[in-house]
């Protein structure tokens, strides 16, 4: 029966007076190339990233989500205005997004591209919504003065100019990350991970095609045949179809592969052990994971535990990547809408984030615990508006003694100032109340209670039916 070798090639050509084919006894000598990059540009890195890689996308849409979940408050001086027009606008900026789709579209375009465009629909002199635009598709169109005169979008082969006015609303607001080397355009975090995302997806496609290729390194098969001999280029194409169709890819792994007749299997490439390459994988998923601003621990990437705890990472994620994010997206609308809203202030409330409860928490308690606060300055210390005026107390407000120089939180001290049981009753539901109006009020004070009646007992004396503390 014949052999693979002898069905394909037949018997040996006898030795010419020519050069031997490509084929023939050969040295094949390999070094290191020049590496390739994914092209410097944002559409095509969005692309390699977001679209193709699992570790940019997952810190996109953590980043880009969180930023998203945090409540816009606005505020006129010092007070917060509940019923300002600017609240229902950004809960439905425009009839096909909410607060949270919008958000989140800005944050992601500034993660991805570094720039991030809003449109302002006007309609009689009056802000109707606001759209988020995708940033490859805008241009801005320089002055004369250097500054940005107008901004261009195009789309479907349309195009549409916003003139820039210098007053009122302008029709785009741009937000942009620092970049060192363009007056214009900002500099996205993906560009940064560039190196690592291209070494990251190089690495998975060489996984994949190590799987298409039997789990098993390259190498070549190299005939060294009597003195003379050689493959003419039909033998060559017929032998190296044979290999691909018969001994390559996953349904033929494990395969025995016969060799005789000269024919000797040689190894080129180097195992996945000597390159390292999980750790080079994991490597480049932590510097992408670091471009952006997410913890390695959040994405469960090996290798990295330089945080305690989750807790620590998430606290950490939120206090420097989200919260600052957050607070460049206000500033910005609030620079732009200024002149259609007369004065007004942007911030958010960091007591309704799950994230830093435990933070907020040991605030409350180290300013709880100040005996030299009134219970106003106590409040305007963790964010909050004075405490309703008590009554009874010959008009000291909230101070309960000042020749001690104590707010009552002893409770003892109510005694100087209630002349009988009635008004020392008073005074101490007075304050409890103002207790526990605070978000978290604290346990040391209240003894735990959440209605009133018991917490006011353990601020009045035993001589009038209390259990002072």
């Amino acid at each position: 029966m014949p052999s693979l070798l002898s069905r394909l090639i037949g018997a040996v050509a006898p030795a010419r007076e020519t050069k031997y084919s490509r084929a023939a006894k050969l040295l094949a000598m390999h070094a290191l190339g020049q590496p390739h990059w994914s092209a410097r540009n944002s559409t095509v890195l969005t692309r390699e990233g977001y679209e193709r890689n699992a570790v940019c996308h997952r810190c996109v849409r953590m980043v880009a989500e969180a930023a998203a979940s945090v409540p816009w408050l606005v505020y006129e001086g010092r007070e917060e205005a509940i019923d300002h027009p600017l609240i229902s606008l950004i809960e439905r900026p425009n009839p096909l997004d909410t607060s949270a789709s919008f958000i989140e579209a800005i944050c992601a375009n500034l993660l991805l591209y570094g720039n991030a465009y809003v449109e302002s629909v006007v309609i009689d002199e009056e802000l109707r919504e606001l759209y988020a635009l995708r940033p490859d598709r805008m241009s801005i169109e320089a002055g004369r003065n250097g500054w940005p005169a107008a901004f261009i979008y195009r789309a479907l082969g349309q195009e549409a100019r916003y003139e820039m006015r210098g007053e009122g609303i302008e029709p785009i607001l741009h937000i942009k990350f620092f970049n060192p080397l363009d007056d214009y355009y900002g500099f996205p975090p993906l560009a940064a991970a560039q190196v690592a995302l291209d070494t990251h997806n190089a690495a998975s496609f060489w996984n994949k095609a190590l799987l298409d290729n039997s789990a098993r390194p390259s190498g070549a098969l190299v005939y060294a045949g009597p003195e003379g001999a050689h493959l003419t280029d039909e033998q060559f194409s017929r032998l190296k179809e044979e290999l691909e169709e018969n001994f390559s890819g996953a349904t033929n792994a494990g395969r025995p592969l016969l060799l005789e007749g000269g024919l000797d299997w040689k190894a080129l490439s180097l195992s996945p052990k000597d390159m390292d390459f999980a750790e080079s994988k994991a490597g480049a998923a932590r510097e992408i994971a670091l471009a952006f601003g997410v913890p390695p621990l959040l994405l469960g990437l090996p290798g990295d535990n330089t945080f305690s705890n989750y807790t620590e990472a998430n606290r950490a994620f939120w206090r420097q990547t989200v919260l600052p994010l957050v607070a460049r997206v206000q500033k910005s609308f609030q620079a732009w809408l200024q002149p259609g809203f007369g004065p007004f202030r942007l911030d958010y409330n960091a007591d309704r984030l799950e994230a830093l409860a435990s933070e907020r928490a040991a605030e409350w308690e180290r300013v709880g615990k100040a005996a030299f606060l009134t219970l106003d300055e106590q409040r305007e210390a963790v964010g909050y508006g004075p405490a309703r005026t008590t009554c009874g107390c010959g008009g000291k407000s909230n101070r309960l003694s000042d020749d001690k120089n104590d707010i009552g939180l002893d409770g003892h001290d109510l005694l100087d100032l209630a002349d009988n049981c009635a008004e020392e009753w008073a005074l101490a539901r007075e304050r409890c109340e103002n207790l526990l109006d605070l978000p978290n009020p604290p346990l040391g004070l209240t003894g735990g209670y959440n209605d009133v009646e018991n917490c006011a007992r353990g601020f009045v004396s035993a001589a009038c039916g209390g259990n002072a503390v």
